[in-house]
C-alpha cells in the first residue's frame, strides 16, 4: 500500500522538472514581479513591489499597465513618495487612479499608512518581521500584524477588502506572493529580505493554484482559505523543507500553460 511519503517521493521529480522550467529570468517579463525588477534601489523595489502585489488580480496586461501608471504617478521614486507622504500632494498625484475596486481613496489611505509603517520600522521588512516570533512556523503572524497595523493607520474600513488577514480566513494570496518576492533568492524572486526565512513562506493560493494542487493530490481541503494555504505549504515543505514556495512555479506552470508534470 502506497503511503503519503511514497506519494510525495514519486511526485517530487516531476514537480522539480516544472520548477526548473519556469523559475527562469524569462518568467519575469509577463509577471507582476517585473514591476519591482524595473527599479535599481532595493527600497524602491520593496515599496513598488507591495503595490504591484496588491494590484495583482485580473488580466496580467492590465495589472502591469496599472502598476506602471502608479509608478509614474510616484515620479518613479516610490520609496521617497511614500516616506515623504504629504496628503495634499499625494492626493493630487493619485487622483483618478483606479484598478477594478481599488479606488483613489484606497491608494491614498494605503500610502499614508505605509508612510507611518516606514517611519516606525524603517522598512516594510521591519514591519513584517516585528510581528513574527522567532519560532513561528510560517509568516501568518507577520501578515496578520502588518495588515492590522496598516488598517489601523489607514482608518478606511473599505481598505479591509484589499489588505488581507489570516484571521478573516483569507488565503492572503497577494501578501504571501509579495513575501515570496522579497524573501526568496533569484533568478525570479528578489531576495531582498533577511529577517524572514524561505522556510517560513506560505504558498500563494488562489483558485487556479488550488485547482492544480487538488488534481495532484497535494491539497484535500475544498476551500481556498488560509488553512488550505498552510496545508498545501506543509505538503510542499515535505518536498523541500527549506524552500517550499519553489513549488509555486510548478503549480503556476500547470495552471497557466496546461502543462503536464510527466512531460
Amino acid at each position: 500500500m502506497e503511503t503519503a511519503d511514497d506519494f510525495l517521493l514519486e511526485l517530487k521529480p516531476r514537480l522539480d522538472t516544472l520548477v526548473e522550467r519556469y523559475e527562469r529570468p524569462a518568467f519575469i517579463a509577463d509577471d507582476p514581479i517585473s514591476v519591482p525588477h524595473g527599479f535599481d534601489d532595493p527600497r524602491d523595489q520593496e515599496v513598488i513591489g507591495f503595490y504591484a502585489a496588491l494590484l495583482a488580480w485580473g488580466r496580467r496586461s492590465v495589472i502591469l499597465k496599472k502598476a506602471a501608471e502608479l509608478a509614474e504617478r510616484m515620479d518613479y521614486r516610490p520609496y521617497a513618495f511614500v516616506r515623504d507622504f504629504n496628503a495634499e500632494r499625494a492626493g493630487a498625484r493619485l487622483a483618478g487612479f483606479t484598478h477594478r475596486t481599488f479606488q483613489p481613496q484606497d491608494v491614498l489611505a494605503l500610502t499614508g499608512a505605509l508612510s507611518h509603517v516606514i517611519h516606525a520600522h524603517g522598512s516594510l521588512e521591519g514591519a513584517f518581521a516585528a510581528h513574527l516570533p522567532n519560532d513561528a512556523p510560517d509568516i501568518g503572524p507577520a501578515i496578520q500584524g502588518f495588515s492590522d497595523t496598516v488598517l489601523q493607520h489607514a482608518q478606511l474600513p473599505r481598505l479591509r477588502k484589499h489588505v488581507a488577514r489570516p484571521s478573516t480566513k483569507s488565503a492572503c494570496k497577494r501578501l504571501a506572493m509579495y513575501c515570496r518576492w522579497m524573501v526568496r533568492p533569484g533568478p525570479v524572486d528578489l531576495g531582498l529580505w533577511t529577517a524572514i526565512r524561505p522556510a517560513q513562506l506560505v504558498l500563494p493560493l488562489d483558485v487556479h493554484t488550488g485547482r492544480q494542487a487538488r488534481k495532484l493530490g497535494l491539497l484535500l481541503r475544498t476551500q481556498d482559505d488560509w488553512r488550505a494555504a498552510q496545508a498545501l505549504t506543509a505538503r510542499c515543505r515535505a518536498l523541500d523543507p527549506g524552500d517550499p514556495c519553489r513549488y509555486d512555479f510548478a503549480l503556476f506552470g500547470l495552471g497557466a500553460y496546461d502543462d503536464q508534470p510527466s512531460k
